[in-house]
Order: structure tokens, then sequence, then C-alpha cells
């Protein structure tokens, strides 16, 4: 049985997101405020977090920030902060999804499985990830690629872009999203920078470039991974 960690200084929120996740098997701990749900997470094992954006006594991005720092847990932002910049910063300083109020308890039900299933020990948290029956292979240990069993040399902004990409296939990644996780929040330069990264990867482990198995255009927005895992 998963247990989540619930933090919302809205009890009211916290006794609606419990009630559905216990029924839907989970077991559920709270805290009201970003130090208790640091106290929590230092002393119980915790499977994923449930993180409001408005706490009274910090920020939930500086939560989500000394969680990242000590944990890899994954992390679900709640926010009445409903704008893509947000959605974006939260994304790129270590949450796993994002959800806006008002929601829907069983699309957070929803949401919690997703993850799960994402960052399961056999699929996003593997040291190696395999696809297409074992033709394209990531070993996040060494930070290696292969392709059919060859070493491809990837720049480390290519393999961060790979690797964001994979643990996610079929996941709609926008442009701006993958230069906050590739290049940093604070990069201001051309978006666009991640299509030449894109292209260059292409290259390196896609047999047909111009029509890629791996990498696939999401047009008008930005990118998903495509490849099937083995």
């Amino acid at each position: 049985m998963k247990t989540i960690l619930v933090v919302d200084d809205e009890e009211k929120i916290r006794d609606v997101v419990v009630s559905y996740l216990k029924k839907d098997g989970f077991r559920t701990t709270e805290a009201a405020t970003g130090n208790e749900a640091m106290h929590v997470l230092q002393n119980q094992a915790i499977d994923l977090v449930i993180l409001d954006l408005m706490l009274p006594d910090m920020e939930g991005e500086l939560v989500c920030q000394q969680i990242r720092r000590i944990n890899s847990v994954p992390i679900l932002m709640l926010t009445a902060k409903a704008s893509e910049n947000n959605r974006i910063k939260g994304l790129s300083i270590g949450a796993d999804d994002y959800l806006t109020k008002p929601f829907d308890p069983r699309e957070v039900v929803a949401r919690v499985r997703a993850i799960l299933r994402r960052t399961d020990d056999g699929h996003l948290l593997a040291d190696r990830l395999s696809f297409n029956g074992g033709h394209l292979e990531i070993d996040s240990l060494k930070q290696l690629v292969f392709s059919h069993g060859e070493p491809i040399h990837l720049t480390p902004n290519e393999y961060k872009l790979l690797l964001a990409l994979a643990k996610y296939p079929q996941r709609q990644f926008p442009r701006e999203e993958l230069v906050e996780k590739v290049l940093g929040y604070e990069f201001d330069g051309d978006i666009r920078t991640i299509d030449q990264h894109v292209k260059n990867i292409r290259l390196k482990i896609e047999a047909d470039p111009k029509n890629p198995q791996y990498i696939v255009t999401v047009y008008g927005s930005g990118y998903r991974f495509a490849g099937g895992s083995k």
C-alpha cells in the first residue's frame, strides 16, 4: 500500500483529498505547514507528496526545493495559480505534475496513480531504460546512451533533454518546459534552441531523422517521446 502525504493548510481540502485517496486504497498522512511536511518526510516513508503552494509558514515552491535536496519522492502540486509561467516554474524546481484549484478530487487520484506508474522502480527510477525492443537504451547511472548496442555520444544538454522526454513516454512537453528542464530557469535565450538540440539527437539515435520513431514533434507546442518500453 502506497503512502501519500497531503500538504495543505485548508482542513476541508485535506479531508476531501484524503477521503478519496483512502477509498482508492492509499494510506495517507497529513501536514498543514511546510515545516510539518518536512518533519513527516524525515521520519516516515512517503511514496508521493500532494503539495499546496499557498502555505502559512513558507511558499510551496520553497518546500518543493527543500524536499528535492533530501528526497526524490514524486510531488503533485496543487495551486490557485493558474498561469503557464507558474506551472513551468513548479515543474522546473522538481514537481512531477501540477493541478489547479478548484479541482475534482477524482482527478487528484487519477494524477496520483499516473505519477506512481511513471515513477515505479521498474520504469522511471530504473538504472537502465530500454525502448523499442532494446534498440535504444539509456543508462541513467552512468549517463550513457546506446543505439542497437552501440554507444552514442551526446552533449550534456542533449542527454538531459533525451532523458527528460524518455522518463515520460507519450507526454507532450511544451518547448518552454523543456527549456526549464534542460537549460535552467534563468535561461533567457531563444526557446527554439531546444529545436536544434532535438535535431542533433535525432541525427544520432534515429534510423531516419526525417521520420523519427523516438522524439516526435507536437506541432504548435513542443515534443513527445514515442518510444515503447521494452
